[in-house]
């Protein structure tokens, strides 16, 4: 046992501050806390100490978050940090029992004398042999991390699921967002194949936030807030968090839940792993290779903490795909008006590197230090059959009979410049974190942590290009399969007439800078009770800009490019997934559009398409100070409460482009808005028994319009796509109220059983609104001042994101995990039953149609009423088997002016397995396959039967090796 005199010190404090009201906020702030510290110290200084250490397997050394300590005196406990780190404050001098708790372990008891002002440290070494025969769990690889996640969970003071590395790795998920689809009340939407946007408890992703290490992550993309889980790789994370409650001192902006991504913490002692595997798509018939390593250790004598860890995973696919827009004529016929043809080759590079450094200045000082930089490069080449215009033809003798149709037919290359690109259409994206955290020991009865960090995010597509060939009166017959929609067309093909070729570059990139200031004094008014009051400050300051370009070029050799004919072409003459008559056919060649000279004026006029771009750019920023007040309170041994406040103040700034005729540039126009908002915050939890835990909650949380929605811009795209997309100035924060209640019930063999109930109550919701019958006159009752660019008799798209009135959510969720070693037999001591099930539903009100008139019965975009995941496990000391299967139902996604025109996200049924063996103590083989029931993505408009979209990937297969020196 170690004591260490404490030092005590101040230091101020000073905030950026614009409001009047947040400044005078501050000033009661500023005087209070020196108050509140001097008080603190005055009283308990003199005659009180610390009792703080660390809690590790005595096996591995790894450390143990979640870990409970008790001393034996009152009701006094603390709950171990994710570096198994923990500390009393607050002790009167003299000598204890500490006693630690940890599923799956046996506890541990030791004896610590406090002096008064003095830092006592004792570390604990736990290890599940060191106990009775009966009570022995044989603790692998597997159960250790179920250990630590499980532990984890209990002790949170909020309603949360915590899932460990090892536990991730245990499942064939490629990134994080695979890995999170595990997750009771969580649905995955999914881009190529890949989980990429979060869905919590059946709330779309801008209502959500995902941090790391406690930090925001930006977003990459141009128009929205969502962060791209299929960015980070799931071997480059410790821990993952699901927060589906918040606390005071949590950022206020996740209405339905804060993921957060916790890195690796530096280890307790020498740690060198790394992965290499590599596998195969059949979808194109290509390989893929992932490789990874981790490496930590501690340097002089401990008080320095290192661990670098890097992933690298190249795959290369693809998809098959077929679309459709359907409409209604004047006598209720319904038939598609446009229908594609899709074939994606894609190649998605991702590299990853993290490190983490702990610096140990004293037993009172810590710095910390984390990096992260990952980069993804996503290579794409789409070759696109579109029959689009299509006109039907009615009978002569039954006007309302429509016996055939004509159509327009086009084929499109979408590419990129030779060199890096490779022809291909190619999109970076990078996301950085640097955050630098002091955990510091003033005093006996005070402890204070702060933080700084900045991450950015970064999105480019550098050249791409899209080459396309298209011509009109083509007869075309349908056939009749509305499932699987398609068009065929009569005539050559082979002619049809160049139409354009385009080049763009895009670039958006979002930076956050973040500063917080944390608090922690012993605040108890019932004797022998655990008390706590934290109080602190957060800054975050974010920019983002959106600046694309784009140019038209046409030949000067016309005749070289006048049809498809008379170019370099490649020819896919293999069906689609989707049967025999889905061939995609004949385009310009990747190579040839890559190699073209576009800049050489001596073989292309170039002119720029100020009408793709001008609109869609803008400059943002946004200032988010926040102030908050947490007060902990035992009322006995059995039951706590938490109960604080937080508030904070937002002000955004946006500039935007004044654009006259679609593409006359007149100069530039801000926008700026504030709101300052109150979050209170109601948490209890009661323990009748250590197994047996109830959670509730009553909390208060917002989530902000996305930068883009809020911009006054029109953006027109003429053609083929008729689509008109509207920013809102307008839009509100959306404010929501939320309750919840949760029982759980852990088993001593590493396992639980838990259900809950949860309600949500969404003010200012804002849902996307499309009218795919938006005619010239709406658009001069929408826009009076602005050109009309729908002619007579055209109908358009027209998307606009709008605020609804209010959104009543309400669910439940059931979750089982156990290993069945009651059941007699060495069989049934492997195996092992995770499965959980949350169901979801939603009502709407405020949501109008084409005609103004509120719409009945609709639930908020997201709201999948049914997700369902199950595994079943085998293991031993060697040998590993799972199979895991996952279910969401279908879900309204984007709301239309009609019912006709809604969107749905179809169900899906994902089913996986995985098995592992090892070879020896420090070397493990692994076989992985994914999506075994080959589950396409897919979307239907207003009735299931209907196909927007349906996007075909097959399975993938993966096998390698895993060492751990």
């Amino acid at each position: 046992m170690k004591q260490k005199r404490l030092l005590f010190f101040a230091c101020p404090i000073t905030l950026p501050l614009e409001m009047t009201a947040i400044r005078g906020m501050m000033r009661q702030v500023c005087f209070t806390l020196p108050l509140v510290l001097l008080i603190s110290i005055t009283a308990f200084a003199q005659q009180n100490g610390v009792i703080s250490g660390k809690v590790i397997d005595g096996a591995t050394r790894l450390s143990l978050p979640g870990a409970t300590l008790r001393v034996n005196v009152g009701n006094r406990y603390t709950v171990s940090s994710q570096t198994g780190e923990y500390e009393f404050l607050g002790v009167p001098a003299g000598t204890y029992e500490v006693l630690v708790n940890y599923l799956g372990y046996p506890s541990q008891t030791k004896t610590v004398t406090v002096a008064a002002g003095e830092n006592s440290r004792i570390d604990f070494q736990l290890d599940p042999s060191d106990t009775q025969l009966s009570e022995v769990i044989i603790m692998g690889d597997r159960l250790r991390s179920q250990a630590s996640a499980l532990n984890q969970q209990k002790n949170n003071a909020n309603i949360s699921n915590v899932i460990s590395s090892d536990q991730v790795g245990r499942f064939p998920d490629a990134n994080i967002g695979d890995a999170l689809k595990r997750v009771p009340g969580i649905a995955m939407q999914n881009d190529q194949g890949e989980a990429r946007d979060i869905i919590i408890r059946g709330l779309a992703p801008e209502l959500n936030s995902v941090t790391l290490n406690g930090d925001r992550i930006p977003s990459a993309e141009g128009d929205n807030r969502r962060v791209q889980m299929d960015l980070i790789p799931a071997d480059m994370i410790q821990t993952i968090v699901v927060n589906k409650t918040l606390t005071p001192d949590m950022d206020a902006d996740a209405i339905g839940g804060s993921v957060d991504l916790i890195t690796r913490a530096s280890p307790n002692g020498q740690r060198i792993s790394a992965t290499l595997s590599g596998g195969y798509n059949p979808i194109r018939e290509k390989a893929l290779y992932t490789g990874g390593f981790v490496y930590g250790n501690r340097f002089a004598n401990d008080a320095i903490g290192i661990v670098l860890s890097g992933s690298y995973n190249n795959n290369d696919y693809g998809s098959d795909n077929i679309e459709a827009t359907w409409v209604q004529d004047s006598h209720g016929n319904t038939y598609v008006r446009q229908q594609d043809i899709r074939k994606y080759d894609v190649q998605r590079i991702r590299r990853s590197l993290s490190g983490a450094f702990d610096f140990r200045l004293s037993e009172n000082h810590t710095l910390t230090a984390n990096a992260m930089y990952n980069w993804r490069d996503d290579l794409e080449n789409r070759f696109r059959f579109r029959v689009d215009n299509v006109s039907p033809t009615y009978s002569e003798s039954n006007p309302t009979q429509i016996v055939g149709y004509t159509g327009r037919v086009g084929r499109e290359l979408k590419g990129g410049a030779s060199g890096r690109n490779k022809n291909r259409r190619l999109e970076t994206q990078q996301v950085q974190n640097y955050s630098l955290r002091g955990d510091h020991l003033l005093g006996s009865s005070i402890d204070m942590d702060w933080a700084t960090s900045f991450s950015t995010a970064s999105e480019k597509k550098p050249n791409e290009r899209y080459a396309l060939f298209r011509s009109g009166g083509f007869p075309v017959s349908f056939n009749g399969d509305n499932n699987f929609p398609l068009y065929s067309v009569s005539g050559d093909q082979m002619g049809l007439g160049f139409n354009e070729i385009t080049e763009g570059n895009g670039f958006t990139r979002e930076k956050e800078f973040g500063a917080k200031l944390n608090f922690r004094v012993p605040l108890s008014v019932i004797d022998d009770q655990k008390g706590r009051l934290r109080f602190g400050g957060r800054l975050r300051l974010k920019t983002k800009i959106r600046d694309d370009v784009a140019y038209e070029y046409e030949p000067i050799d016309e005749s070289a490019f006048a049809s498809i004919g008379n170019v370099q072409t490649v020819t896919f003459a293999k069906p689609l997934l989707m049967g025999d008559a889905f061939v995609p056919g004949t385009f310009m060649a990747p190579q040839f559009l890559g190699g073209l000279a576009l800049t050489d004026a001596s073989q292309f006029e170039e002119e720029a398409i100020p009408d793709d771009y001008l609109m869609e750019n803008y400059d943002a920023s946004e200032r988010i100070y926040a102030g908050y007040l947490r007060w902990d309170q035992d009322f006995s041994n059995q039951f706590s409460v938490i109960v604080g406040a937080r508030l904070e103040h937002t002000g955004i700034k946006y500039t935007g482009n004044v654009i006259e005729d679609e593409e006359d540039l007149l100069g530039t126009r801000t926008i700026q808005n504030s709101y300052t908002n109150i979050f209170p915050n109601l948490t209890f939890k009661y323990t009748p028994a250590e197994s047996l835990v109830l959670r509730g909650a009553f909390t208060t949380a917002l989530a902000r319009p996305n930068y883009y929605a809020l911009a006054p811009y029109l953006s027109v795209i003429p053609g083929s796509d008729a689509e008109i997309y509207a920013g809102n100035p307008d839009l509100n924060a959306t404010y929501a109220y939320n309750g919840d209640l949760m029982i759980e019930n852990y088993f001593k063999s590493i396992g639980l059983v838990s259900g809950g109930i949860f309600y949500k109550r969404l003010n200012d919701f804002i849902y996307t609104f499309v009218d795919q019958q938006y005619t010239t006159d709406k658009f001069a009752a929408d826009f009076p001042s602005e050109s009309n660019p729908i002619a007579p008799g055209e109908t358009w798209q027209f998307t606009q994101m709008r605020n609804g009135s209010t959104v009543n959510l309400y669910g439940f969720e059931v979750a089982f995990q156990r290993q069945l070693d009651f059941l007699p037999g060495k069989f049934f001591r492997g195996l092992g039953i995770y499965a959980n099930y949350t169901y979801v539903a939603s009502n709407a009100k405020g949501v109008t149609d084409e005609d103004g008139n509120e719409r009945d019965d609709i639930s908020l975009p997201g709201t999948a009423p049914h997700m369902l995941n199950g595994s079943i496990s085998w293991e031993n000391s060697r040998f590993s088997l799972r199979a895991s299967a996952h279910y969401t139902a279908a879900y309204l996604d984007e709301l239309a002016a009609t019912s006709f025109d809604d969107a749905y996200y179809d169900e899906q049924f994902f089913l996986d397995v995985n098995a592992s063996y090892k070879v020896q103590r420090n070397m493990r083989i692994f076989a992985e396959a994914n999506n075994l029931t080959n589950q396409p993505l897919r979307y239907y408009q207003g009735v299931r039967s209907r196909t927007m979209q349906a996007e075909y990937y097959r399975p993938r297969f993966n096998i390698g090796v895993k060492l751990d020196l």
